[in-house]
């Protein structure tokens, strides 16, 4: 509804050029799928349709690193988020470099050691079934969630805009992500994520180089941007309830970001499709180059435009409705002379989405397969359980789909529910982190600080919906839109923005604080530090449990499941300044434990061999697995001076 006062603001809607480079972009990604599907053979065992043979080259694994959270969500919210409250976001940039060190050498040799499938593995060898199955659900619920929310919300903001209709926009996706993913198979994800990519940077581009143009060049968005209080870089307000401080951006998005990237099974999945540890390490660190390029360009959209409303706030003047539809509607007025361009748009957004929701697709029919199939069919063949693993994708695809269709009733909810998400992640890697760097935890100690983790992160994030944190916002203006009879004050606002409260976390401005209760004052801490509070909720609970009932000897434990923290941060010391700070876990004894798992592996090929002799069912040979042991025919781990993980197939 357009301000009383204001001139409607007319655009065109999709052209016939729009839906065919929507309808190319679609149709290169089901190609894609069908490709993988029957190159070389086909998908024929749970290796190559999940872990894509452990054969991919670093490249693809460094963009699907970056596709697989980078989505619909970053390319309208981002942009979206700068428009409302400045740059302070682009500052992340440093963060996604911490973010990847830490996770490419103390979380990531854990996983590439263990060689497992399902991330959750790690918390059965580390403590039990039950953990790994509790951790298992949780990662299940969250991201069926999180990907129905994905396609719809998009959808939904495009559809004001475009006139695209929603439930074709769903429908269209949700089954071709379903379709590709389903035949392709884990290299069809990673490659259509890396065409993907490539459309969503083509996207910001055309933005920022029509939008420049047309300003007059970047400096002048600048200048205006500097003019409207949108340019920070630095604020080193201590006090937590800065939405955006430079100690909110460090440590607290540290703990929000390695939650994905470190212990999130879309990206161990990734981690373990390449042969060594070394060059997983090298993908996580091109994801990091990514990073930076991605929200350098969507922050840079988000001042180109600024500049072009920084007078005439389209939500303020009732243009439209919500801010998750600032980037379409700019897109529509700076690039609709060209034939295709607001298309390549709108490709760019729904790539991230499908780049989302196949990783999410992918990563959900391994946990199930490997968490809650085999432990309870153990003597299928590979061809059955790679049958399997595709009827999941489907049945996942079919519930993202119905999800989405949820998600239209929920109104408000929306906002919650991607909140809920956050919250999920940081008990997780809290759990992940008493596991790994913490040798006294034992089982107890872990049911007890994921469950503490759970209830703080929950009581956190859900007060905050209820009582709304007060956050201050630059002022926009309606001043200089064209009217109809009468002129009307410069008027500024702090204008509620759906896409930034829905997409990353916001919180609106609450008028009457003198209603708010004195325990509100607790939910206005930064939505950064919700994964910090958890994860430090689970990790002293845990231990303060672990030592109360008896402590896990450390001796005892397998050295794989601890990481190497002493080893890389110490590198330069002596072995025996070194195994001092091992705390007694034995590290010099990983050799042992790898000549365990062989000696059982074989025992395993060797039970199947003469079950097949005894003329029951055909068993293939390869991917057995033994509890949580699986090996390829016979798996040596070799060293070598450049890498210690080398996996030799004999």
């Amino acid at each position: 509804m357009v301000a009383e006062g204001l001139a409607p603001r007319n655009y065109p809607l999709f052209s016939v050029w729009d839906y065919v480079v929507f309808a190319i972009m679609l149709c290169i990604s089901a190609g894609i799928g069908i490709f993988y599907a029957f190159k070389g053979g086909g998908q024929k065992s749970t290796k190559e349709f999940l872990l894509a043979g452990r054969s991919m080259s670093v490249p693809p694994v460094a963009m699907s690193l970056l596709a697989s959270f980078m989505s619909a969500i970053t390319v309208l919210g981002t942009p979206a988020e700068v428009y409302t409250y400045g740059t302070m976001f682009f500052m992340f940039w440093i963060t996604y470099m911490l973010v990847v060190m830490v996770c490419a050498h103390f979380y990531l040799p854990v996983f590439f050691e263990l060689g497992v499938t399902s991330a959750y593995e790690y918390l059965e060898r580390r403590f039990s079934p039950g953990i790994r199955r509790l951790g298992s659900i949780t990662f299940i619920v969250q991201m069926v969630m999180y990907m129905g929310i994905v396609l719809y919300a998009p959808s939904l903001a495009l559809e004001a805009v475009t006139g695209l209709n929603v439930w074709a926009a769903v429908m269209s996706l949700g089954v071709v992500c379903t379709f590709y993913t389903t035949i392709g198979g884990m290299k069809a994800v990673m490659w259509t994520d890396t065409f993907q990519v490539c459309v969503m940077l083509a996207g910001f581009i055309a933005v920022i180089v029509q939008g420049s143009i047309n300003a007059g060049g970047f400096t002048e968005i600048w200048k205006v941007a500097e003019r409207g209080q949108r340019i920070e870089f630095f604020n080193f307000d201590f006090d937590p309830r800065v939405r955006h401080s430079t100690w909110s951006v460090l440590f607290g998005g540290l703990f929000t970001w390695v939650a994905i990237f470190g212990v999130n099974q879309s990206q161990v999945q990734r981690y373990l499709s390449v042969e060594k540890k070394s060059r997983a390490q090298l993908a996580l660190y091109l994801n990091g180059f990514g990073l930076v390029v991605i929200v350098t360009l969507a922050s840079m959209c988000g001042l180109v435009m600024y500049h072009r409303y920084w007078d005439c706030d389209p939500i303020t003047a009732g243009f439209i409705n919500t801010s998750d539809q600032m980037m379409p509607f700019t897109v529509l007025e700076i690039l609709s002379f060209v034939p295709g361009i607001p298309g390549l748009f709108v490709s760019s957004v729904f790539a991230g989405a499908l780049s989302t929701m196949s990783s999410g697709l992918n990563s959900l029919s391994a946990v199930t397969l490997e968490d809650f199939v085999k432990p309870y069919k153990k003597n299928l063949t590979e061809a059955r359980y790679t049958i399997i693993t595709k009827i999941l994708v489907a049945i996942y695809g079919a519930l993202m789909i119905l999800m989405a269709w949820v998600s239209s009733y929920l109104g408000s909810v929306l906002q919650a529910a991607l909140s809920i998400f956050g919250m999920i992640g940081g008990p997780l890697l809290g759990l992940f982190t008493l596991g790994m760097f913490f040798p006294w935890a034992n089982t107890i100690g872990a049911y007890s600080g994921l469950l503490v983790g759970f209830v703080m992160s929950f009581w956190v994030g859900i007060g905050a919906q209820v009582y709304k944190p007060i956050v201050p916002k630059p002022p926009v203006s309606i001043a200089g839109c064209e009217r109809l009879n009468e002129t009307l004050a410069n008027v500024t606002t702090s204008s509620v923005s759906m896409a930034t409260e829905l997409f990353t976390s916001t919180t609106e401005a609450v008028s009457d604080a003198a209603e708010r209760p004195a325990l509100a004052e607790l939910y206005n801490i930064s939505y950064l530090y919700y994964g910090l509070i958890a994860v430090l909720s689970v990790v002293i609970v845990g231990l303060i449990v672990s030592f109360i009932t008896g402590p896990q000897d450390p001796a005892k434990l397998d050295p794989r499941v601890i990481s190497p923290l002493f080893d890389i941060m110490c590198s330069c010391c002596p072995f025996g300044c070194r195994s001092k700070l091992y705390c007694g876990v034995r590290h010099q004894d990983k050799e042992v434990w790898d000549e365990s798992d062989r000696k059982q592996a074989a025992q395993r090929i060797a039970d199947l061999e003469e079950m097949e002799r005894e003329g029951k069912d055909e068993f293939e040979l390869c991917g057995v697995e033994n509890g949580d042991v699986k090996l390829q025919n016979e798996v040596a781990v070799t060293s070598s001076a450049n890498d210690e993980n080398n996996l030799t197939v004999l």
